[in-house]
């Protein structure tokens, strides 16, 4: 009795092994509920329930249907597909340092990775499942049965369920750049003479404003902003979470992290290369009456095709080619 006793201690001891994110060098501790401590165990189901397409209604499509990590788990289509070809009405944001994040989707429409979730699984341009038939499917499974018993000592139940792919999406850490090794790793022979001049460009709120929203570690003050890209919006954006007039056209100011692989741009695809951002950016926009106080209004931003260049070389090396082939990222 002693014997099996010990051995199952030994078992629950095993499947609690620690996590331990890499965390890249400059970045903060990362945001992780304390229901939802990383484990092994618990990636490991989290991975598996992500590439499995078993939590789509006609087993089509799994979330890496629309989150590619060639793409930096997004995806290169204007909207993605969902069951049946269903088409969405928003691009798909990359998946990336999503610890160091407190709002999800383009318009922040939940506070938490666990209860994002929710939303592709069950929306009828997604994966279009009812909660209760993706628990059942899952219930069905022997192999399913032991991952979440080892990651979360009960059968499958829709908040294990949520927290599995929660503790996967949350070891997706991005931060091996150039920019990370020229700023965060002091390597001043990482930037060429472009890359350099377009970073002092990007920093340099008097001219080009870029960092006034595209800060801190993810290149995001996790701020909604509305970027003229339109004079009117079919997506009226944050305003169909808040109802509020002064949210029409402000969407989640998104990561700019391996930007050259999460073509094309904005919330709905609508800019398909860097180049046309920066002729965006550069312009008087269309003068919306939400737009950031940011985004240059009432003559074109002087800025030379040298500029331009320079910029989107920066913007470029913040690529982080080993995340993007990391295989312990891949199915």
């Amino acid at each position: 009795m002693a014997v099996l006793v010990f051995l199952a201690s030994m078992t629950f001891e095993l499947n609690r092994k620690p996590y331990v994110l890499k965390i890249p060098v400059g970045f903060p501790a990362p945001l992780i509920p304390a229901d939802n401590e990383l484990t092994v165990a618990r990636v490991k189901l989290g991975k598996k329930l992500f590439y499995d397409k078993i939590l789509s209604f006609d087993t089509s499509i799994s979330c890496s249907s629309c989150h590619m990590p060639e793409f930096s788990f997004s995806d290169n289509r204007t909207v993605s597909p969902g069951v049946k070809q269903v088409m969405g009405d928003r691009n798909s944001m990359p998946l990336i340092n999503l610890a160091w994040s407190n709002s999800f989707f383009w318009d922040g429409g939940v506070s938490s990775l666990e209860m994002q979730v929710l939303k592709p699984l069950t929306s009828h341009t997604e994966m279009n499942l009812l909660l209760r038939e993706a628990v059942y499917r899952l219930k069905t499974s022997k192999d399913y049965v032991k991952l979440f018993e080892k990651a979360y000592q009960c059968e499958p139940n829709p908040n294990a369920l949520f927290k599995a792919i929660a503790s996967f999406e949350r070891t997706l850490i991005s931060g091996n750049s150039k920019f990370d090794r020229y700023f965060y790793q002091k390597d001043s022979t990482a930037f060429n003479a472009s890359e350099k001049r377009g970073y002092l460009l990007f920093f340099g709120n008097d001219k080009v404003h870029c960092v006034s929203c595209h800060s801190g570690v993810n290149f995001s003050n996790n701020t909604f902003q509305n970027n003229g890209l339109y004079a009117e919006y079919k997506d009226e954006g944050r305003a169909r979470i808040t109802g509020h007039k002064n949210d029409i056209g402000k969407f989640k100011v998104p990561t700019l992290r391996n930007i050259a692989y999460t073509a094309p741009y904005m919330h709905d695809g609508s800019l398909k290369t860097l180049e046309e951002v920066i002729n965006h950016y550069s312009s008087a926009g269309t003068g919306h009456f939400n737009a950031s106080l940011h985004v240059h209004t009432g003559s074109q931003l002087e800025l030379t095709a040298q500029d331009k260049n320079d910029l989107i070389n920066f913007l470029k090396a913040l690529n982080d080619d080993d995340f993007i082939r990391n295989p312990a990222y891949r199915q």
